[in-house]
């Protein structure tokens, strides 16, 4: 009878397995398709992102053009109606067509000058003097503000890391900085002017007078955000992190190195991105007040211009230098995530 009864419970055990087993692939099969909801969720998800990174920003510009384009014709000025899109976009295709026949016009006079030279009717060579075009402009400002970022940085970086690991440095140096970070370009200018020329006395100098003279106004004017945020940044480090530096006896470089700087990265390069959006709006300000060449330049010549197609000409400058702007910061935070990828958070 026990025998009969083990043999009856073995019987069932088997059958109930074999009934679990054959219905694990269907719960399986079941779970593996996702369901209708999910996919419509992720697809409501996919489209908001794309509405959010795309159209939101397309419809944002188009609406401004629209608008831009019915309030332009009512708008008067002392040069006619204020131009609209359009005619702002004609100006800069003829702005790129003025740079092409430059350079045409530079390759047919070099061209024509080694053919002189060669033939022995000239004796040197020149450099070919035509009026900077517009691209010309652009890149000569880039290349200022270039020069005044690098000049600013290197300054300030420094100095901001001494100012947050020392409060007594940070003390002394703290009422200069508040009194000399409201200055404006436009002060800083004629000085700057006056002690480069006494300094560049050379016919032929090594970088243009004009242009150290921009660059250095740049770097004046916009190294205060980085010094700032690099002292902020430094000065709230842990300090366990820096006792645990003095534990194992580093050295101040090694401190500097491996501690104080990747902690203090995020703020220097908010400071960086802060100045070279600064720079850049005292470098147009400084080539109008100084006739540097540059868009500065370029704008205000349109301005004393007074022609028809003036007003055109400093409307797409002016979009220039805002695409620009943005491009820099733009710039900027991918060399922030380049030179964070290895940081841990």
């Amino acid at each position: 009878m026990a025998t009969a009864f083990a043999d009856l419970a073995k019987t069932e055990t088997e059958n109930t397995v074999t009934v679990k087993a054959s219905e694990k692939p269907a719960a399986k099969s079941r779970s593996s398709q996702p369901a209708p909801a999910a996919y419509s969720s992720k697809l409501q998800e996919a489209v908001a992102k794309f509405g959010k990174g795309l159209i939101a920003p397309v419809l944002g510009i188009v609406a401004f053009l629209a608008l831009w384009a019915a309030l332009a014709p009512q708008v008067d000025t002392s040069l006619g109606a204020l131009p609209g899109p359009v005619e702002v976009a004609e100006q800069g295709a003829s702005l790129f067509g003025e740079w092409q026949a430059s350079n045409e016009a530079k390759a047919e006079f070099y061209a024509a000058q080694e053919a002189r030279i060669a033939a022995g009717t000239q004796a040197m060579a020149f450099d070919y003097a035509g009026p900077p075009t517009f691209l010309d402009q652009v890149i000569t400002s880039l290349e200022t503000v270039a020069l005044g970022f690098v000049l600013a940085t290197v300054f300030a970086v420094p100095i901001g890391l001494a100012a947050g690991l020392s409060p007594m440095f940070n003390a002394a140096i703290n009422p200069l900085v508040q009194i000399m970070k409201p200055v404006s370009p436009l002060a800083w200018l004629p000085i700057v002017t006056m002690v480069i020329s006494a300094m560049i006395s050379s016919v032929d100098p090594i970088l243009p007078k004009a242009f150290v003279i921009s660059a250095l106004v740049v770097m004046l004017c916009s190294l205060w955000p980085t010094l700032i945020n690099t002292a902020v940044g430094t000065a709230s480090i842990d300090k366990d992190l820096l006792n645990v530096g003095r534990v194992l006896k580093l050295g101040w470089f090694a401190k500097l190195t491996k501690l104080v700087l990747p902690s203090s990265l995020p703020y220097i390069f908010t400071g960086m991105r802060l100045s070279l959006g600064v720079g850049w709006m005292v470098l147009i300000a400084a080539e109008m007040l100084a006739q540097n060449p540059g868009l500065g330049k370029f704008v205000w010549d349109e301005f004393q211009n007074g022609s028809s197609q003036s007003l055109a000409r400093i409307m797409f400058a002016v979009i220039v230098i805002g695409l620009i702007g943005f491009l820099l910061d733009r710039i900027m935070m991918g060399v922030e995530k380049f030179a964070s990828r290895n940081r841990i958070a």
